[in-house]
C-alpha cells in the first residue's frame, strides 16, 4: 500500500483525493488528520490559497513524514468584490461543528446578497493544491496548482451532496447545484477536481519513483 497525506479531517475531501488519485496509483491510501499522530495545525493567515495550502502542507511534512498535500479552497462571490475568498470556512465566524458551520456560512451568504437580482449573482470556486515530499539531505520539494469552477449563487439550499457552499452553487453549464451532482460529475469540473487531476500525475511519479 502506497500511502500519501492529506492534511484534512473532512471525509468528502479524502474521499474525493482518494478516487483521483487511485487512477494513477491504484494501490494508494490516502490518510488523513485522524490516521496519524497528532500535531499542532498551523494557522491559515496568508491572504491567498496558494499560501495558506502551501503553509499546511510544509507543516504535515514536517510532523508525519509522509509525502503530503493540503488544499485551500473558497468561494469568491462578485457582488461581495470576491469574497468570502480565504476567509469561506469561517465567513460566519462559527465554532460549531462542520455542519452547522457550513449551515451557519451558507445563512449569512445569503443574507448578504438577497438583494443582488440573479444576473448579479456571478461567482467561482477556487482551489490551490499543494504537494510537499521529503527530499535528499532533509530537503522538502513544493509543487502546486490551481482549479477554478465558474457559476453563480441561487437563492436556496439544495442538495444532500458536497460540503461548505456546494448547496447553494451551480456551475456554469448546469443547472443541478454542486451538492445534487453525482461524485463522479462533480469531480470532473470542480475547481479542486481540476486541481487534483493537474496535480495527480506528479504525486503519482514521485510516490512511485518514475
Amino acid at each position: 500500500m502506497t500511502q500519501v497525506f492529506l492534511a484534512s479531517r473532512n471525509a468528502k475531501k479524502l474521499a474525493e483525493m482518494q478516487r483521483i488519485l487511485a487512477e494513477h496509483v491504484p494501490d494508494i491510501e490516502v490518510l488523513g488528520l485522524d490516521d496519524v499522530t497528532p500535531y499542532d495545525e498551523p494557522a491559515e493567515t496568508e491572504p491567498t490559497f496558494e499560501g495558506n495550502a502551501l503553509i499546511k502542507a510544509r507543516v504535515a511534512v514536517e510532523a508525519t513524514g509522509l509525502p503530503s498535500l493540503a488544499d485551500d479552497s473558497g468561494l469568491c462571490v462578485d457582488a461581495l468584490n470576491g469574497m468570502p475568498g480565504v476567509l469561506s470556512a469561517r465567513w460566519s465566524g462559527s465554532r460549531n461543528g462542520s455542519v452547522d458551520r457550513d449551515r451557519a456560512n451558507n445563512e449569512l451568504l445569503l443574507d448578504q446578497i438577497h438583494d443582488v437580482p440573479d444576473e448579479r449573482r456571478g461567482a467561482h470556486f477556487t482551489s490551490a493544491v499543494a504537494f510537499a515530499y521529503p527530499a535528499g539531505a532533509g530537503g522538502v520539494v513544493e509543487h502546486v496548482v490551481h482549479g477554478t469552477m465558474p457559476g453563480r449563487v441561487i437563492r436556496e439550499m439544495r442538495g444532500a451532496g458536497g460540503f461548505g457552499y456546494d448547496v447553494l452553487f451551480v456551475a456554469d453549464g448546469h443547472e443541478l447545484t454542486s451538492a445534487e451532482l453525482p461524485p463522479d460529475e462533480k469531480d470532473a469540473i470542480s475547481h479542486r477536481g481540476k486541481a487534483l487531476r493537474e496535480i495527480a500525475p506528479f504525486v503519482a511519479g514521485v510516490l512511485t519513483g518514475l
